[in-house]
């Protein structure tokens, strides 16, 4: 498996241009001044499923045969990655089915129903689920989507970081959450591409830091999940963005679940900004790591 390179990302781009609109990076006046450093937030939550993983779903499934589409979909998700894949199967007129822990959150189980996906619960977290649908794929016959072992899928989310890099390219430090790792790695492949000396660092809940260990370890490692932020909540890590993170990364910073609800207040405080917990954690790196910042 093949990670994507930075003409992948510009053909993901022209790919995803139909169907999304670019978004904004706005520069923050009141982080900036929190954190002592020059601070811009990239706005995905203006995109329709309201997160950067929509762009993934739709370079997938543009790139699938007929015949592909036409088994079915099959994918897990705890939310947002779900949605991506219900969002691009019905752009596309393919069938959805997603594999979901028996708890997963109610608001995004009726987005992705709403959507028109085929919703399969079953586990206690996402990796419990993803293991089902794994075996669902090879008894039924669907096309696996996995969320964060597709090139095509970290090639899609990695145009976020494509355009902060041509709106900003004087950009120093790029900081993202960590969950399965499709976005962080794509935000590597891009900054290292474009400028080496751009540093980007990962942003991982402490009480589910599979993805920091397996980076650390450089195996994956069964971790707890035990983070109120299901974005975040991953069993291990994942070998393609393991690869990526692994040749690129500059750092990793493991974040409390308290420092990522003080950074969703700050969020709405000095940007007036509202993000669910993954979205906030990149905000609680960059507080934890405001020394490294400053300037």
């Amino acid at each position: 498996m093949q990670a994507p390179t930075l003409r992948d990302v510009y053909e993901a781009k022209k790919t995803i241009a139909p169907y999304l609109p670019r978004t904004s990076l706005h520069f923050s006046t009141g982080l900036s001044e929190y954190l002592d450093a020059q601070v811009y937030l990239k706005h995905d939550e203006y995109l329709p499923l309201g997160a950067f993983k929509a762009r993934g779903g739709i370079n997938l499934l543009a790139h699938l045969s007929q015949e592909e589409r036409d088994r079915g979909v099959i994918t897990a998700s705890t939310g947002n990655h779900g949605q991506s894949i219900a969002y691009a199967c019905g752009l596309f007129g393919a069938r959805a089915l997603i594999a979901l822990p028996e708890e997963a959150n109610p608001v995004k189980v009726a987005a992705m129903r709403a959507l028109g996906a085929e919703l399969i619960f079953h586990g206690r977290n996402f990796d419990e689920a993803k293991d089902y649908c794994e075996r669902l794929a090879a008894e039924e016959g669907y096309r696996y989507a996995h969320p964060a072992n597709e090139p095509l899928l970290i090639a899609g989310v990695a145009t976020q970081t494509l355009e902060v890099v041509e709106d900003l390219p004087d950009v120093e430090v790029i900081v993202g959450p960590l969950g399965g790792g499709s976005g962080i790695s794509g935000a590597c492949v891009v900054a290292k591409s474009i400028d080496s000396n751009i540093q980007v660092l990962a942003v991982q809940s402490e009480a589910a830091p599979g993805g920091y260990v397996h980076w650390k370890e450089g195996r994956p490692v069964e971790s707890p999940v035990e983070t109120f932020a299901e974005g975040l909540a991953t069993k291990v890590g994942y070998d393609l963005p393991q690869s990526i993170l692994r040749e690129h990364l500059d750092d990793f910073i493991l974040v409390s679940d308290d420092e990522i609800r003080s950074a969703m207040g700050l969020l709405v405080e000095k940007a007036h900004t509202l993000a669910e917990g993954a979205g906030a954690a990149a905000t609680a790196g960059a507080v934890k790591s405001k020394n490294r910042l400053k300037g």
